[in-house]
């Protein structure tokens, strides 16, 4: 099987190569800066706004992987750009190839499009996705963590200090980023939950209280931590402070905050992916201790 791979250079597009190196499976990936040789994978100078370099990626490919996205940035209107635009683009170029299985990675947000840009723009690109005619899945991925991994990084680095600030009481599903690229190879031959919209977690049913998950990364660490639960005005205060500190660079925006409050990121057992198709392996305790153990080999705590 070949594969068209987008967002093949971040967080969870590498662990999908590793996942299709242990597979063997063939990968055609999207780039937009030159990247070093490595077997099993052709890289595809581009972007989601080029159309002739998303046909080359998706010419003689047997399905697409469709990861890239924006998930994070001081201009909410880039959102619709990238997410929504972009996934127009790449099935246009998939239509136009041949290639007639689509599996799309959005966002638990896209339940809840009121509460925020990003979560908009993911469930305005599922719509492209739904209408396209193409043999699609769409995965919507909880709070995704794991080795590389830059925004739950935070909460590890400030439960070093035995602290951990969590938003209002709610609960959330987590999934380890292995699980997932795993996840997504498991859906890419064609007629695998055709037309299916689904929500694969860790296993955990009902998935993590807030205090709880912040518990659990503080034992990753090797520390007891606080975990108060600020209310949404708090952390609207704290999202200006950080973009004034961090400007471009800033992790809290308050289009993260509108959707961080909500009470239920839980993945729904209706929409779990067929146990014969894909199960998660790392639960979340085990996943949490051996992602912070990565970051302190690497430096990073």
């Amino acid at each position: 099987m070949i594969v068209a791979l987008t967002g093949a250079t971040g967080f969870v597009g590498q662990a999908v190569l590793d996942a299709a190196a242990r597979q063997g499976v063939a990968i055609r990936a999207l780039t937009r800066r030159p990247q070093e040789d490595r077997d099993g994978v052709t890289w595809i100078a581009g972007s989601l706004d080029d159309p002739a370099a998303l046909e080359e990626l998706c010419r003689g490919a047997d399905s697409v992987v469709h990861v890239a996205g924006l998930t994070n940035t001081p201009d909410p209107s880039e959102f619709e750009r990238a997410n929504v635009l972009g996934t127009r683009n790449l099935l246009d170029a998939a239509r136009k190839a041949g290639v007639s299985r689509f599996v799309f990675t959005s966002s638990l947000s896209a339940r809840e499009p009121s509460l925020s840009q990003y979560g908009a723009s993911k469930a305005s690109a599922e719509g492209y996705v739904e209408t396209s005619g193409m043999d699609f899945t769409i995965v919507r991925p909880p709070a995704v963590y794991g080795p590389r991994d830059i925004d739950m990084f935070e909460l590890f680095r400030t439960a070093k200090y035995g602290v951990v600030p969590v938003p209002p009481e709610g609960h959330t599903s987590i999934i380890h980023v292995d699980d997932l690229a795993e996840c997504l190879l498991a859906l890419a031959p064609a007629g695998i939950a055709p037309g299916a919209t689904l929500e694969p977690d860790d296993g955990r049913q009902g998935g993590y209280e807030h205090g709880e998950l912040a518990r659990l990364i503080g034992e990753a660490v090797g520390r007891r931590v606080f975990a108060p639960h600020l209310p949404g005005a708090v952390l609207g205060l704290a999202a200006r402070a950080d973009q004034l500190l961090r400007r471009d660079k800033a992790k809290l925006t308050p289009d993260r905050v509108g959707y961080m409050v909500h009470p239920d990121w839980v993945a729904r057992p209706a929409r779990r992916v067929p146990e014969n198709v894909w199960k998660p392996r790392v639960d979340g305790p085990a996943g949490l201790g051996a992602t912070a153990r990565w970051y302190e080999r690497e430096g990073w705590l």
